[in-house]
């Protein structure tokens, strides 16, 4: 059995600022955030980034006094410092983090130096493959709707560390990827929700799924027999996995395979939420959002919800008005009978696999982009089943094509957003539907996810 360490949670001291020289590679939101916080509790900070740093950060820094560099990192001054918060983009790979390792200074995320000076706020933090980012939106909307003085930070808005440092809040919602949770140390949240765990981001694991495995539950590390966590009992990595670690915290999973004495469950289309002595009903029909996996999203939730005190006809009322978000099953336009949705936040195998498995129309699919390692061999059955035509969108797009090949009869390939909408619809019928979800990287052709998202709309709506 693989122990955690036995960290204590609460507030922690501000005596860390005794380090004085603290260093903070990578100048963006979570970079800059971090730096702003270091600042004001008295720190000596240096901040380097060996890319360009964008204006909005650039004028920050200046704003607070903070002394920076970009497109370079000096060595003498990084190594020089008493600790160092790395961007979660940067990799272990990377000289000046081996340089830094090796000469033994600690090396932290800036969600565990947020965690230092957030007082006895509250922290409901999630995790997962996929649905992190719609969960977490979904928790926030039922605190904000239950009358919480709270903030969505981490991977989705603010930066933790800059909420902090700004504008405090009794509660925070934290969605936390796994490059963040590799560099905690002491991060406690109360209440811990891991979605689901499938092969993503191998390529920085070393491809060894273990790896991520471990990053991911990593969540749970700190947590007290008081706190709570919140996982899929479905998701068969998750189930076989959970034993091997020595969780603290109290277990409230979510399933739609049986009845729970405690937990979330799905029984005839209705939502079972038990709580210690407490059970709630809601028919799924009543859900704004629709699909399993958005129905696995909302047992999580509701239970996150549930976990610090919002009454169940709020928790009702958010699940019945909760809008989708960006680049997530959006909804674009429907021209001559063929529906468009810009599902481009989908970067892994099993995203795609969750918003086919909610298409009830012909599909044809938009995939590709920069592959994390993918097997696509997950997909096919999905495929075989919804899927009329693919319409590969990036730079090498061999797996594709080999995939799939013998089940789909059109594959084509383009380079840019509006080739391959137009290829797009002259594959479409009315009553169709094409679907951007790439189960890729955006970093070929674009400069993220919500930018393929936002061109895929563009080219669209320029049909």
């Amino acid at each position: 059995m693989q122990a955690f360490a036995n960290i204590p949670g609460g507030k922690v001291p501000d005596t860390h600022n005794s380090l004085k020289k603290l260093v903070i590679l990578g100048a963006g939101e979570s970079g800059v955030g971090a730096a702003l916080l270091a600042k004001q509790k008295g720190y000596d900070v240096f901040v380097s980034d060996g890319g360009s740093i964008k204006e909005v950060y650039k004028s920050a820094l200046q704003q607070s006094s903070i002394v920076f560099e970009e497109a370079r990192h000096t060595e003498s001054k990084v190594l020089a410092a008493d600790e160092v918060i790395k961007s979660p983009g940067i990799t272990e790979k990377n000289e000046l983090v081996k340089k830094i390792r090796l000469k033994g200074i600690p090396v932290i995320s800036e969600i565990e130096f947020a965690y230092r000076y957030k007082g006895n706020s509250k922290i409901i933090a999630i995790t997962g493959s996929n649905g992190k980012t719609t969960t977490t939106a979904l928790i926030y909307h039922m605190c904000q709707l239950g009358g919480k003085d709270c903030a969505m930070v981490g991977n989705i808005g603010y930066s933790f560390a800059k909420q902090v440092a700004e504008d405090p809040k009794a509660l925070y919602v934290v969605e936390i990827s796994s490059f963040q949770l590799d560099d905690i140390k002491t991060f406690r949240p109360d209440v811990a929700v891991l979605t689901n765990i499938t092969e993503d981001h191998l390529d920085r694991y070393d491809y060894n799924i273990q790896n991520y495995i471990d990053s991911k539950f990593s969540i749970a590390k700190n947590q007290q027999a008081e706190d709570v966590f919140i996982y899929c009992l479905d998701d068969e990595t998750t189930r076989k996995s959970i034993k091997k670690y020595n969780i603290k915290s109290t277990l409230y999973p979510i399933t739609m395979s049986k009845e729970l004495p405690q937990g979330a469950y799905l029984a005839n289309a209705k939502m079972h939420l038990k709580w210690k002595s407490e059970e709630m009903q809601m028919s799924i029909d009543d859900f704004k959002m629709k699909g399993k996996h958005n129905q696995y999203n909302s047992m999580a939730a509701s239970l996150a919800a549930t976990a610090v005190d919002i009454r169940k006809e709020k928790i009702r009322e958010a699940l019945q008005t909760f809008e989708t978000l960006a680049h997530r099953m959006e909804p674009v336009v429907t021209i001559k009978g063929v529906e468009f949705i810009n599902d481009s936040k989908a970067t892994n195998v099993n995203s795609t696999w969750f918003a086919l498995e909610s298409m009830e129309k012909p599909t044809i699919l938009i995939l590709g982009g920069v592959d994390k390692g993918n097997d696509y061999a997950a997909m096919k059955e999905m495929v075989t089943e919804k899927v009329k035509a693919i319409v590969c969108m990036g730079i090498d797009n061999r797996k594709i094509h080999e995939a799939f090949e013998d089940i789909v009869p059109s594959i084509v390939d383009t380079a840019t957003a509006e080739e391959a909408v137009q290829a797009a619809f002259q594959f479409a019928a009315n009553g169709d539907v094409v679907l951007l979800s790439p189960a890729c990287a955006s970093f070929d052709l674009f400069k993220n996810y919500e930018d393929r998202g936002n061109q895929f709309k563009q080219a669209v709506k320029n049909l």
